[in-house]
């Protein structure tokens, strides 16, 4: 479930109280006194059986004595008595529920577990959604509802937030209202029994009252559900979070590299910028960060112009942005001219602009108007510092005036100090300008700005195909972890993990194993050139750390020796040490490469992470690492390496030429197929992973495995290669019909182009010259888990070869409906292509439980409509939309059936 009955908690017509009270100080009478008095226009029902009125209002005895079922019911009576009072509520239809009480899952204790799971197992026959169990309450001013006991009551405003903590929800309260801040909604999760940050980030996506939505976020339930709803929510409005124990949970003791430097901060960092999410620090980041996103001003460039009455605060907030990664705006020469003959001569003459402490309005306004008019001016910071000499509110308005004259330009404002300049802030903030207490905090929102105009764009990037033709062998992979796992061991052997990795085209240095250092150096003689050893044992997790790594070795002797010296060693220092022998390899020299580290971790919440970083020996002192969840295409593994300090390494430099950045991609492209294809690998580590300017090899690797648990071990689901199929044409030809891909948007608008208009016109019910970047990126990059759109195309690369038709299917987050489109190109037309990709739709949305399709149609499509009544949808007119039809198939009534 998600949205499914949500409005019976935030748009209600009637509400019934349970736990109503007049005892104070109690959460009882809080809460009736918020419902009453908050401008509720439905009906309030309060149930207390030891009061036959409160307030002038009668009170009812219990759920039987109600004259009508409520829409939502709000609890707060002893916690044993939840699961009954849920139950005889779902029976009367009460469809939504916010449960105030504790004791539940947050004791620990077996009981309170049980007791959640029975108020769950009440509620599921009525699809009764239930908030909480702890949950402060919910807040939602649209429908004048505080179902909260809190202690102020909220603004209206466009804001949303949403908290699992309810003491958080009383803070921002408290910290908004002399602000000026208005909300939405307020909804304090609680425990999270049912309704979760995924299901609420899917409501308010959809609600128009709400403008940004944010998060105080202490863990996350169903990754993959929150992840879906994440991307899904921030393509269409700001999602801004805190993520709260940033510090409090250390990295896991864990056996590889990888795992040591995945720690839970890291992967959820990773996962929020995946979701397009802008991550920030605290609860004051977050409203700076919804106050500039809220302008829904999307500078095309991440500089910045600052305008100042003071050099000081202007150097002070360009400081401030140089920290942070921000860029000022270079002055044009043109600028600067204009600006000379309307400033005092002492004026700055560079950005930042500083029009001199003397400045009025009237200053203000020729020197806004000049930069504004210039192209190269993206987003202005306007920075005031109170004065005997000029009016500070005056300046303020001169200011809002020029940012509406110049509605493409954004404009941040910081009027700085307490009393004089909070007249002002106020007015700034009344005219839609977001208005900040110092220049520090006015350049942290301007660099929100650009962290959220760089995730949205990194959501809609086009990722370049594979540089190379990539067929993993998945059965000899699949063979190698079973066969460990069925011997009961959880380490795959070298030989097994290299075995591995080269099954999925990871190329690694060949090595063999001997037991004995008289085997060694007959290994070595072989070679004709120094070589590497290293121990093998089941006791030492890094080689490295007991001296078990042996280097440039050169000739037979210096083999035997130097092995046989580390046998002794070892025995004297770990005589309890199992020694299962020695990995002989040949040196790769690494004089013109960099040692990195590539890896599989698994986090408790999200699954499998990719890592990528510095590596060799020093990888966890040195600490330069970054995560992505998988799977992966060739941009997101652009973007992990770009995300490193390590990247600037990668070009060419002093006479050397640049390393193989391609197939450092491609090889994170292929770990993270690996992790998908095969749920039983845990950890995996390649370091060092050596890259030259001719591509990469692995020197050395670690494997672990467990059984695959019952679930889904993914937070994104990968491209559902189970879908593929050869589709024979009637003339003959072989085609694929398969899921689309990101990199399919480069055929998609080509396919487009040489749609002839009337194509457009019954596919898109209106005219387009050609297909918008933004619009293919959406059409392209689905989220396989929320819909699916099947492609007949060539065989080869995705995004190298021609597209035929598409078929498309969009469901609701409920699965109670699903819209389909198709397109089927004049290359396949009267070869049955239509009515097959139907079917292949219609399938998948029966695997998927979706319980009905609907498309419109165009009524003189005659082709399309005949199809439709042949696969047996009905067809009817549309009374609000004349000249189209509504095509409907009901699946809901075979699952019945």
């Amino acid at each position: 479930m998600t949205t499914r009955n949500l409005d019976a908690i935030f748009r209600p017509r009637r509400i019934a109280l349970f736990g109503a009270s007049e005892r104070e100080p109690s959460v009882g009478s809080a809460l009736t006194a918020n419902l009453l008095n908050s401008g509720f226009g439905g009906s309030v029902d309060l149930v207390n059986p030891r009061y036959e009125s409160l307030h002038g209002h009668p009170v009812h005895a219990d759920v039987a004595a109600l004259p009508e079922a409520p829409d939502l019911a709000v609890i707060a009576t002893p916690p044993e008595s939840v699961p009954d009072l849920v139950a005889k509520l779902a029976a009367r239809g009460t469809r939504g529920a916010i449960v105030i009480t504790a004791g539940f899952e947050d004791l620990g204790s077996e009981a309170s577990r049980n007791l959640q799971s029975r108020m769950l197992a009440a509620a599921r026959p009525g699809l009764m959604r239930i908030i909480g169990p702890n949950s402060l309450g919910v807040i939602a001013t649209g429908s004048g509802l505080n179902a909260a006991f809190a202690h102020l009551r909220p603004g209206t405003g466009r804001l949303a937030f949403v908290t699992q903590s309810g003491a958080v929800i009383s803070a921002v309260l408290d910290w908004a209202a002399p602000r000026g801040i208005g909300f939405s909604h307020l909804v304090s999760l609680g425990d999270m029994a049912d309704v979760d940050f995924g299901d609420m980030l899917d409501y308010l996506a959809a609600d128009s009252a709400t403008g940004a939505i944010l998060l105080y976020i202490e863990s996350i339930r169903s990754a993959r559900k929150f992840m879906s709803a994440a991307r899904a929510a921030s393509r269409q409005k700001p999602v801004i979070a805190v993520k709260a124990g940033r510090f409090a949970e250390s990295a896991r003791a864990a056996a590889t590299h990888t795992g040591a430097l995945a720690g839970a901060d890291a992967v959820y960092d990773a996962a929020l910028r995946r979701a397009g999410i802008v991550r920030v620090d605290g609860l004051e980041d977050l409203f700076d960060a919804a106050a500039i996103l809220a302008t829904r001003s999307r500078p095309e460039r991440d500089r910045l112009t600052i305008v100042t009455n003071g050099g000081g605060l202007g150097v002070l907030a360009a400081d401030a942005l140089r920290a942070r990664g921000g860029t000022l705006a270079p002055l044009p020469e043109t600028a600067r001219a204009r600006l000379d003959a309307v400033l005092p001569a002492s004026w700055s003459r560079a950005n930042p602009v500083d029009i001199i402490g003397d400045a009025d309005a009237a200053r203000y306004r020729r020197t806004l108007d000049i930069l504004m008019s210039e192209p190269g001016t993206d987003t202005l910071l306007v920075l005031n510092s109170p004065t005997g000499i000029a009016d500070s509110v005056a300046s303020a308005d001169s200011v809002a005036k020029a940012a509406a004259a110049h509605p493409r330009r954004t404009v941040i404002t910081a009027w700085v100090g307490a009393h004089t300049a909070a007249g002002a802030r106020r007015w700034l903030a009344t005219h839609g300008l977001p208005s900040y207490a110092g220049p520090a905090q006015a350049a942290a929102a301007f660099m929100h700005l650009v962290r959220y105009r760089r995730v949205q764009e990194e959501l809609l990037e086009t990722p370049p195909s594979l540089p190379e033709v990539f067929a993993p062998n998945l059965d000899a992979a699949r063979g190698i972890v079973e066969t460990a796992l069925a011997e009961g061991r959880h380490w795959l052997d070298a030989d097994e993990c290299d075995a591995l990795l080269q099954a999925y085209e990871i190329p690694m240095v060949a090595g063999r194993i001997a037991q004995t250092p008289a085997e060694a150096a007959a290994i070595a003689a072989g070679l004709d050139q120094p070589v590497a050893v290293k121990l093998l044992s089941p006791d030492v997790t890094h080689k490295s750390e007991v001296g078990g790594v042996l280097l440039n070795l050169g000739g037979v002797e210096a083999v035997r020796s130097a092995t046989a010296a580390l046998i002794e060693r070892l025995a004297r220092e770990r005589p309890s040490l199992t020694i299962d022998g020695f990995l002989v390899q040949p040196m790769v020299s690494a004089q013109h490469g960099l040692e990195l580290i590539v890896g599989i971790g698994d986090d408790p919440v999200f699954g499998p992470v990719i890592l990528f970083g510095h590596g060799g020996t020093a990888a966890e002192l040195i600490a330069d690492t970054a995560l992505a969840l998988p799977p992966l295409n060739m941009q997101l593994a652009y973007q992990l390496i770009d995300d490193t300090r390590v990247a600037r390494l990668l070009p060419s430099t002093h006479g050397r030429r640049a390393l193989d950045r391609d197939a450092l991609a491609t090889i994170l492209v292929k770990l993270a197929q690996l992790v998908v294809d095969l749920p039983a690998l845990r950890e995996l580590d390649i370091n060092p992973l050596l890259l030259t300017a001719d591509g990469a090899i692995g020197l050395d690797a670690r494997c672990r495995v467990a059984p695959a648990e019952p679930g889904e071990r993914l937070a994104i689901r990968p491209y559902p290669r189970e879908l593929e199929e050869e589709v024979r044409l009637r003339d003959g030809r072989r085609l694929l019909l398969r899921p689309i891909r990101p990199e399919d948007e480069v055929s998609l608008r080509a396919g487009f182009d040489r749609l002839t208009p009337e194509e457009i016109h019954l596919r898109f019910h209106h005219f387009l010259r050609h297909l918008p970047h933004g619009f293919a990126a959406r059409l392209s990059q689905i989220d396989y888990d929320r819909e699916m759109a099947l492609v007949l195309a060539e065989r080869g690369p995705p995004g190298r070869v021609g597209l035929h038709g598409v078929v498309r299917l969009v469901a609701d987050p409920d699965n109670a409906c699903a819209e389909f489109a198709i397109i089927i190109a004049r290359t396949v037309r009267d070869q049955g292509v239509g009515r097959h990709l139907m079917e292949r739709i219609i399938d998948y949305a029966r695997s998927r439980g979706v319980q009905r399709i609907e498309g419109d149609v165009l009524e003189h499509n005659s082709a399309m409509i005949g199809l439709a009544r042949r696969l047996g949808f009905t067809v009817a007119r549309m009374a609000d939309n004349p000249g189209v039809v509504r095509v409907r198939l009901e699946l809901a009534e075979e699952h019945r059936a």
